[in-house]
């Protein structure tokens, strides 16, 4: 019999146990403090990424793994039990079972993006606290996510590390200690969509269970590619691609900087490429702007992962995701501040091992489900404008476009019935 967190502490309870319990019952890897977990989405991002980095948390036990590929939830299985030296974890096709199994106190979801937000959803109804990768489909279930979180008081952390990476950490950290001066404006470049070819239907492989991969998006046949992240990423039933996507990232040091108390933009203005007859059906090339209320501008061009921030006395910033770090002046990229000094927060662990600390804690995470919304709003509000094919103004105290219905239209989308 495996004894989880839960169990433990309801045995506990049952059991009339005293309040205070040996040290020698309650060390970190006591089961009662060890975090259970299920992950959902087995690909890169899932295995490689998150699962590794739990596997390495002594107060973490992954109980079960999903993926609607049967070799992936084999390899991911396997991977668990030689971590823990046992055959005891579950593998499975069906997300439901994780959602439903109560020995499991968190959620970690790695699926493609249509999914992230209805399972946070059913996790968060089964009691249970999530970590989620970005980013959400739509702006009106990130506002459904974000409300069910604030309601449930629930634990819940976007997958993204960047704040956790020093280069992106030190920008923001010159800038609020005034090397920079002043923040005039944020450049950001993103990499182009990849245009694919139409594919035409064939049968779905056994291993592969594909009425739970389409889930609630609108249901396409499968094709040979159907499953692969370069794939679906650039399909909208399915991603909302590299700007929503890779925008993520460089996006959300940009929105630190800009620091604006709305967070996301009252304006933008958008052009961009959307392929005809084609796989692809979202913007592959883009050029967007941003206007906050506090005046900052944020330019995104595709073609490239790099960011400066440019303020009145110079700028910082690099050429690629994680590149060297570059300056106006060379002293800046030495300048150092102490915890005591600094006017910007000390860089937080990886956003896995911050969200066990979280849970354990009920502290806020790093990436709390507030800062996914206005993340995203500002994302989505570029694809929307590209669309559109105009600019677009934002209230963001009422969530809605000003005076466009069909821009407010979009906000979100018809989900499929899938739940069968």
């Amino acid at each position: 019999m495996k004894v989880t967190r839960r169990s433990f502490m309801k045995a506990a309870t049952v059991a009339g146990f005293p309040m205070i319990i040996p040290a020698s019952v309650l060390g970190k890897n006591a089961p009662s403090n060890r975090i259970t977990l299920g992950c959902i989405g087995m690909g890169g991002q899932g295995t490689h990424a998150n699962l590794r980095s739990f596997l390495n948390c002594d107060d973490a036990h992954v109980l079960s793994v999903c993926d609607v590929w049967d070799h992936k939830t084999h390899a991911a299985r396997k991977m668990v039990e030689k971590t823990y030296k046992t055959t005891g974890c579950k593998g499975t096709s069906d997300l439901r079972e994780i959602i439903a199994d109560s020995s499991i106190d968190a959620v970690v979801i790695s699926t493609p993006d249509h999914w992230h937000v209805p399972i946070s959803l059913m996790a968060l109804k089964a009691g249970k606290d999530v970590f989620c990768e970005k980013p959400t489909m739509t702006i009106a279930e990130g506002r459904e996510l974000l409300d069910l979180v604030n309601e449930r008081k629930a634990v819940f952390q976007m997958g993204m590390e960047d704040r956790s990476v020093p280069h992106y950490h030190k920008m923001v950290e010159w800038l609020r200690n005034g090397a920079i001066g002043e923040l005039e404006r944020v450049d950001l470049q993103l990499p182009e969509g990849k245009i694919l070819p139409e594919e035409e239907e064939i049968a779905v492989p056994k291993e592969l269970n594909y009425e739970l991969f389409v889930g609630p998006a609108p249901f396409v046949p499968y094709t040979k590619n159907r499953t692969r992240q370069i794939d679906w990423r650039m399909i909208r039933n399915f991603g909302n691609g590299t700007l929503v996507d890779w925008g993520s990232h460089q996006m959300d040091t940009a929105q630190l900087a800009v620091n604006d108390p709305n967070v996301c933009p009252i304006e933008v203005e958008a052009t961009g490429n959307v392929p005809e007859g084609k796989r692809t059906n979202v913007p592959v090339t883009f050029d967007v702007k941003y206007r906050y209320t506090n005046g900052k501008e944020v330019r995104i061009t595709s073609g490239g992962t790099g960011i400066r921030l440019t303020g009145t006395k110079g700028w910082v910033g690099n050429d690629s995701w994680r590149g060297q770090l570059k300056a106006s002046d060379e002293k800046i990229l030495h300048t150092k501040y102490s915890p005591e000094t600094s006017k910007h927060w000390q860089r937080p662990a990886g956003e896995q091992r911050n969200f066990i600390d979280c849970v354990k804690s009920r502290k806020p995470t790093t990436y709390r489900a507030d800062t996914m919304h206005k993340l995203h709003v500002s994302l989505h509000m570029g694809n929307i404008a590209i669309y559109l094919g105009r600019k677009l103004k934002w209230n963001p105290a009422k969530e809605e476009f000003i005076n466009d219905d069909e821009a407010n239209a979009m906000r979100g989308r018809k989900n499929r019935e899938w739940n069968t």
